[in-house]
């Protein structure tokens, strides 16, 4: 996939370049609460201003629906002030004017009408501020919406620093990746994980799951699960795929009660069943010992999703493990990729995400991309 990125623009001084941002973050009491997004903009950020270009900035924060003042981008642009060290200009954009000032942050996108959908005049509304139009909010390049998509029908797109940098990296651990290529699949919903092991069947050696899909598995075979989390609209597909000798299943799960203070650690074996007061909350010490094997021949790693309930130990236990694995294995011995927001958290919790060759900004669209959609926000920036 060739794609135009920033590098690639001659001259940027004195261009006012609107950038498509994902500053989509917590924050609670008028404060950002984790900074991981916006520290991943910074580099597109400090590139255009180094080229002397003017920035504008446009990000969206939750799904407002009327402007509600908790999701005011205000507590963003101080992150962003001091994360900088340079003052940032905060204006609604039916208010901007072309002042002189480097950085300009627009009010949550998602204020405004025809936004979500592409729909009325709001993509040629941002068009007509900037010359050039970046696209660096990986996180939401699955998205169709006028400032993702519809805003390049007007103006040049190009890739910022960090879209190019997850759309490398996610390609190389896919399409020709170094062998082993083993996928670590975690997570609760079987409906973005299912499209992500059709596609990734083919090219890998081995899949270790957990979590939802394993639920799911047992139940569509006839086990008893108790309360676990089973997503019985994919009951044929689970099978068919799990019937893969790439998949791996658990030997052991660690059932219980959601408060931790009742469990256990079963063998899957024929008389495995799980008490109605129970659920499956992790893969268990057996299964991380046999996953860790794989791991450690790995060339290629790709982790996604969490292996149990690790909110909430002693469920924690099999998630920081592999996850400690994982990391300790990238950057050097192998290619690791990782993304998902509990995955990132984990990582980052452990103090290992340095390590981790890409730790993507992108949940559902590092999903969509691995499983081979298109992208309307990448599809943009194809050469």
């Amino acid at each position: 996939m060739k794609i135009k990125t920033i590098k690639q623009i001659k001259n940027l001084a004195g261009k006012t370049v609107l950038v498509r941002v994902d500053f989509n973050v917590p924050v609670k009491s008028g404060k950002v609460v984790e900074n991981f997004r916006i520290k991943k903009s910074l580099p597109t950020i400090e590139y255009l201003l180094q080229k002397q270009a003017k920035i504008i900035l446009v990000s969206h924060l939750g799904r407002p629906k009327d402007k509600e003042k908790e999701l005011s981008l205000k507590p963003i642009a101080k992150e962003l002030e001091k994360l900088l060290d340079k003052k940032i200009n905060f204006v609604e954009l039916k208010k901007y004017k072309n002042v002189n000032a480097d950085i300009t942050l627009l009010e949550n996108i998602r204020y405004y009408q025809g936004e979500e959908n592409n729909e009325g005049t709001l993509a040629k509304d941002l068009s007509v501020l900037a010359d050039i139009f970046v696209m660096d909010g990986f996180a939401v390049a699955h998205r169709g919406s006028a400032s993702v998509s519809g805003i390049a029908k007007y103006l040049p797109a190009y890739a910022g620093l960090l879209v190019a940098e997850e759309i490398k990296c996610l390609l190389q651990a896919t399409e020709k990746p170094s062998k082993p290529l083993v996928l670590i699949l975690g997570g609760i919903k079987c409906e973005t994980k299912i499209p992500v092991l059709k596609k990734l069947l083919p090219q890998a050696n081995q899949i270790l799951i957990g979590g939802g899909i394993v639920n799911t598995y047992l139940w569509s075979k006839g086990y008893a699960v108790g309360q676990s989390v089973v997503d019985k609209d994919f009951k044929k597909e689970i099978l068919k795929i799990c019937a893969n000798k790439k998949v791996i299943l658990p030997v052991d799960l660690v059932v219980g009660d959601y408060a931790g203070k009742n469990y256990q650690v079963l063998k899957v074996d024929k008389n495995f069943k799980v008490k109605k007061d129970q659920a499956i909350l992790s893969i268990g010490p057996q299964t991380v010992q046999m996953y860790s094997q794989y791991i450690k021949k790995a060339s290629t790693l790709i982790l996604n999703g969490a292996l149990g309930y690790f909110e909430q130990p002693p469920y924690h236990y099999a998630t920081f493990a592999i996850s400690r694995l994982f990391a300790n294995r990238s950057k050097g011995k192998a290619f690791g990729v990782a993304g998902g927001g509990e995955t990132v958290q984990v990582l980052k919790d452990l103090k290992v995400d340095a390590q981790v060759d890409l730790l993507s900004t992108g949940g559902g669209a590092m999903l969509e991309f691995l499983s081979g959609k298109k992208l309307p926000g990448i599809e943009i920036l194809r050469i």
